[in-house]
């Protein structure tokens, strides 16, 4: 558990909001898209400026021009290739991108498949660990949480079939193919060594993201799940909760069925969406998780 002591008013809401002690206010906090930023330029600004609860820190100007000079390859026209090999494409710019080419839709591609090097390649670009670690230490010295998290949103059940395409990914977990099993170790070997060395580096805690479910309800059978994905997912997370570090997970889609295989593993905050699950079902994990 971490230690209220040093820490700002506002990390220690948050913290009491994950021991479920008793915190002051509810936490929370809203994302805006790139693309809305673009259309609605000042109006959207002097919505935020109105709420400094929920945006903290804005100030007006500091979004420019709204015109996202660098806005990163998944948010930019064209096609672009990540350090997986899968080739995405984007038709509009602050929107973001689909996957339309896999280097491995065939198998036979496996061998000769360039993989990333973990200590240097991120899904995009290069990694910077000295300016991770730096930004741990100024956010505890500020009286803040130092968070962590280095793997991109699709970090491995997505990123399975990210690199196999979606139909063939279905089509080997029907099969039971051996190959997929060892994908899966690459990347979940991947994945172990970013978040360990966040947690070397003295993470306080730690953020993943991606989308496990559908509109009503798995893609995979909760068995399947948890014999291809839980596995990995507690080599990743359990890491983190073996030593008391928090872990927040993003998912879309509907996930109620495999909630408890979540909080084995090690996720402590779960950001859901509530129309896919239903307030109902979600109500159920209230004391439970975050």
């Amino acid at each position: 558990m971490i230690d209220y002591t040093g820490r700002s008013p506002r990390a220690v809401n948050f913290l009491k909001t994950i021991h479920f002690d008793h915190p002051a206010w509810i936490d929370g906090n809203i994302g805006i898209m790139m693309a809305t930023w673009m259309k609605y330029k000042d109006e959207v600004m002097d919505i935020v400026l109105r709420h400094p609860r929920l945006f903290p820190g804005f100030k007006k100007g500091q979004m420019g021009d709204y015109s996202f000079p660098n806005p990163g390859p998944l948010y930019s026209p064209g096609y672009h290739t990540d350090n997986w090999g899968t080739v995405w494409h984007n038709i509009e710019k602050g929107l973001d991108s689909i996957p339309v080419e896999y280097p491995l839709d065939d198998w036979s591609k496996f061998d000769d498949w360039k993989r990333p090097d973990v200590d240097v390649d991120m899904d995009f670009g290069t990694r910077d660990w000295d300016a991770a670690k730096k930004a741990i230490d100024s956010a505890k010295a500020s009286g803040a949480i130092g968070s962590g998290g280095g793997l991109g949103h699709g970090f491995f059940y997505m990123r399975l079939y990210y690199i196999r395409g979606f139909e063939n990914f279905m089509m080997d977990v029907g099969t039971d193919e051996p190959k997929l099993r060892e994908l899966v170790k690459i990347i979940e070997d991947y994945c172990v060594h970013v978040t360990q060395r966040y947690i070397d580096m003295g993470t306080e805690y730690m953020i993943f993201g991606e989308d496990l479910g559908m509109q009503h309800a798995l893609p995979l059978s909760p068995a399947s799940w948890r014999k291809w994905i839980k596995p990995s997912y507690e080599a990743i997370m359990g890491p983190c909760r073996d030593r008391g570090i928090p872990v927040y997970l993003h998912s879309d889609g509907r996930i109620l069925e495999i909630m408890q295989d979540l909080k084995d593993v090690g996720v402590t905050i779960i950001n859901p969406q509530i129309r896919a699950n239903g307030l109902e079902g979600l109500k159920e994990w209230r004391g439970r998780i975050t």
